[in-house]
């Protein structure tokens, strides 16, 4: 729910105009309250009540920053903080975030638009903020020791600048930056276009959410700050399926979903049953001879990908990254595979010995979406949420794009699981298999093999370990 709290006034020195300056205590008294918000739910859109109108956004299970207008600047106050983010119902990380969250709030403006961003630290350590991909005075851009000082615990600064060129942004910290983005530090920026755009269209329903990913060990709570490749939880906007909320849409309601890469590998995002186009980048809107046909986009580390699509197809369509092991949970790398042993009793006696023990299931990893393997406390199983014909069988990155004739127009309530027409679900088949067709001209080998062993030699099939390189 959204709360407002009084923070620490501190006094701080006014540094240069140019460069992002901490805040004396007269002027804190001006500040805006700070807007808390630690439900995990996707909150409605902000329609914008002051300064210039716009199509306002949809953040997946996070939420909009509202604003005050102070003689024509539009004012913002983040907070830097720990935060406790549920990543799915039952499993809870500690992390650092924004506000009340992780990601923080996103925040909505204006091309043109003066914006002042006033930031106030509460973290244990110094910490700033990036404007990822803004058009700024290089004293605003907050690269700790470069543009400007750090800002220290108990501190607040502020950002000032013209928000320049429409498009899709980020925020996050350029301090101690691997420490605070492993720990759930960034957020979402939209620069909406101030007038009509040649290369911006109207869109019915515009959804944002943030690639991130964790590595915490299964029972634990706190992400480990070290890791480079091998995470273990990957997560849009800090949660997991079945955790994150489905985007829900209008049929023939024309739709842009907005994706920013945080985490440290690329991600291939696909979508089921419909086309799109990538519209736009951090760079601002792609050209229009640059766009064609996709169901699948790759969003590299650090980049933004803006998709837009026409949902003409009704059902609930499957939307994930599709590198297999980022649609897993709690994914410890030490885990032993066991397949073809039985050993569940086993496993559940030495869980009482060494209560974070994970091992797959003899038959395959769809047992640990069965619940048949033991899992440590705060654990997400690796695969999970169930359908309405059984398990999903997916965790990590994915959702579900939910399109329905009959959901109105700014409805973004869950309308439950489609009734597909009748005849139109595939189904077991009982009857006798007709004989394969054999065409006439079907040879065998096209080249006969030479010199080959005539021992038959049995393969051994090894599953890789460590990163891979992923």
């Amino acid at each position: 729910m959204f709360s407002r709290r009084n923070f620490f006034r501190g006094a701080g020195a006014i540094t240069a105009a140019a460069a992002a300056a901490s805040v004396s205590r007269v002027a804190m008294a001006a500040l805006p309250e700070p807007v808390m918000q630690t439900k995990p739910d996707t909150m409605p859109p902000l329609v914008p009540n002051t300064g210039r109108p716009y199509n306002p956004v949809v953040t997946l299970n996070g939420w909009t920053l509202p604003w005050r207008m102070n003689n024509g600047v539009k004012e913002f106050h983040l907070v830097a903080e720990p935060v406790v983010r549920e990543m799915s119902p039952g499993f809870k990380a500690h992390l650092w975030g924004y506000n009340g969250q992780s990601p923080g709030p996103t925040i909505e403006v204006v091309e043109g638009d003066r914006v002042r961003i006033f930031v106030t630290n509460k973290l244990p350590e110094h910490t700033t903020v990036h404007w990822h991909g803004q058009r700024l005075p290089n004293g605003m851009d907050g690269v700790a020791g470069l543009n400007q000082p750090a800002i220290q615990p108990g501190k607040t600064f502020v950002y000032e600048f013209v928000a320049r060129r429409p498009g899709t942004f980020m925020y996050h910290p350029h301090a101690d930056e691997m420490t605070q983005m492993a720990m759930g530090m960034m957020g979402f920026w939209i620069t909406h276009p101030r007038a009509k755009h040649p290369l911006i269209e109207e869109v019915d329903r515009d959804f944002v959410f943030l690639l991130n990913a964790y590595d915490i060990d299964p029972g634990a709570y706190t992400p480990k700050i070290m890791t480079m490749l091998d995470f273990n939880l990957w997560s849009w906007n800090s949660r997991v399926f079945p955790g994150i909320d489905p985007p829900v849409v209008r049929k023939n309601d024309k739709v842009r979903i907005r994706i920013g890469n945080l985490t440290m590998t690329n991600h291939p995002i696909h979508l089921h049953g419909h086309e799109f186009m990538v519209t736009g980048t951090d760079g601002g809107p792609t050209p229009k001879t640059t766009r064609w046909p996709e169901v699948t986009t790759d969003v590299a580390v650090g980049q933004m990908r803006q998709i837009e699509f026409l949902a003409d197809e009704e059902g609930d369509w499957a939307f994930h990254c599709h590198k297999s092991h980022h649609t897993m949970n709690a994914m410890g790398h030490d885990v032993p595979t066991m397949i073809g042993v039985d050993h569940q009793g086993v496993a559940k006696q030495i869980t009482k010995l060494i209560p974070d023990y994970m091992v797959m299931s003899e038959r395959g990893m769809a047992d640990m979406a069965e619940m048949e393997m033991p899992l440590p406390d705060n654990t997400e199983r690796m695969m999970t949420g169930e359908g309405p014909v059984g398990s999903v069988e997916m965790g990590g990155m994915f959702s579900v794009v939910k399109v329905r004739k009959e959901q109105k127009a700014g409805d973004y309530k869950d309308p439950g699981w489609y009734q597909h027409p009748k005849g139109t679900v595939a189904f077991e088949w009982t009857g006798a298999m007709p004989d394969p067709a054999r065409f006439q001209a079907e040879g065998g080998q096209s080249m006969p093999t030479e010199n080959m062993p005539m021992k038959e030699v049995e393969v051994q099939v090894r599953k890789p370990s460590g990163h891979m390189g992923h």
